[in-house]
């Protein structure tokens, strides 16, 4: 959660919100088109790969699996906090403003709601699990 913080706090000394914004959409843009360039060659390559045994034997190598793993899982990871995000930033009910608005502020009084808590026990449960697969290195299952 630390890290979130400077990295959000450095965002805002070097670049005002606006900027900020348009490098995460043209990060999303760039990934997005990364990822499905990655689908195009694992596609040709399995399409190629049962009449080529050369080819077959070097997909099925273990460093070929660990980083299809690795990138199984951060997708997998991702793909959960973007549904968590959507879902909180996007539900235009009463309990949605109210998630919404106590993810923003801390109270101030010492005294915290049960919806606060919530808010904070999911904030604080997807920063930990990110912050844990980005220490970590390893290949981990989401949640």
């Amino acid at each position: 959660m630390l890290s979130c913080i400077l990295l959000i706090e450095k965002a805002g000394q070097t670049m005002e919100k606006g900027d900020f914004l348009d490098e995460v959409h043209v990060r999303i843009l760039r990934v997005s088109e990364d990822l499905r360039a990655i689908q195009q060659t694992l596609n040709c390559a399995a399409m190629q790969a049962p009449g080529d045994p050369e080819l077959m034997e070097a997909l099925c190598q273990l460093p070929e699996i660990e980083s299809l793993q690795v990138l199984k899982s951060a997708l997998d990871q991702m793909r959960h906090f973007l549904w968590f995000y959507v879902q909180v930033m996007t539900n235009e009910s009463e309990d949605g403003e109210k998630l919404r608005q106590s993810i923003r502020q801390r109270p101030e009084d010492g005294i915290v709601s049960p919806r606060v808590a919530a808010a904070e026990k999911f904030k604080r449960a997807a920063d930990t699990a990110l912050l844990q697969y980005l220490s970590d290195g390893k290949v981990r299952k989401p949640n």
